[in-house]
Order: structure tokens, then sequence, then C-alpha cells
């Protein structure tokens, strides 16, 4: 499981400038222009989304706690249900599936399957 802190930005390519400039690399981004996730060597991960394409309503400079699972959602979600977080439940979206759950706050966690189907998106190392 690797952390994954999602931002919600206004101006994706002045954020992605930022974020490489600390040192980030840019890994899969969404050929329009509203998601790029970055890798932080082995350290981790961080994604930017567009604010104005949230579908959850996120608003520019919000930052939310996801995560990014190798193993499959059912583990996962089947763990969470042990643990009596009985609302985790997963959801096939268009890039993949993600496993939504609320943490004891009240606050909404994402966990995305790896990214594998690259329909819409392209890695970066094969960008030109």
């Amino acid at each position: 499981m690797k952390v994954c802190p999602v931002r919600f930005t206004d101006d994706v390519a002045a954020m992605r400038r930022f974020l490489e400039a600390l040192g980030m690399r840019a890994r899969i981004s969404a050929i329009g222009g509203g998601w790029v996730d970055f890798t932080a060597g082995d350290e981790g991960l961080a994604a930017l989304h567009a604010a104005a394409t949230s579908e959850r309503g996120h608003r520019a400079g919000e930052t939310t706690l996801s995560f990014e699972s190798e193993q499959p959602l059912e583990d996962v979600r089947d763990r969470l249900h042990a643990a009596g977080f009985t609302d985790a439940h997963i959801i096939d979206e268009a890039y993949g599936r993600m496993l939504v759950v609320t943490d004891p706050d009240g606050i909404e966690v994402v966990v995305n399957e790896e990214q594998t189907d690259l329909y819409g998106y392209r890695r970066e190392t094969d960008a030109t």
C-alpha cells in the first residue's frame, strides 16, 4: 500500500511544474490534462486533479488522503469490513477500480488499484 495524496487545483500545469521542481517525477497523465500522478522515488506518490472535473465537488487547494494498492481491492475491502468499516465498497471507474471507505472522522478515503488501463492516459516515459 502506497500513500498517494491528491491535490485538487485550478491550474494543473502550474502545480505540475511546482511538484517537478520539488523533485517529483510525473508517472501517468491524462491526455486531456486534468490528472497527473507522480512518484517520489521509493518514498511514495502524489497526484494532481483538476478541481473543475472533480465528481465529488472538491475545490482548488483541497488535498485528500488516498492510497494505491498492489493487492486486490477485494482483500482490502474484506480487511476493512472485518475491522468494522462496513461501508467500504469498490467502484469501477473508466480508468480502473477504486475502493471508497469512510474513516473514523467521517471523511471519505479512496484506495485505487494501480492503473493499468491507459485509455485516455499516457505513461510519461512514453510522452514526447
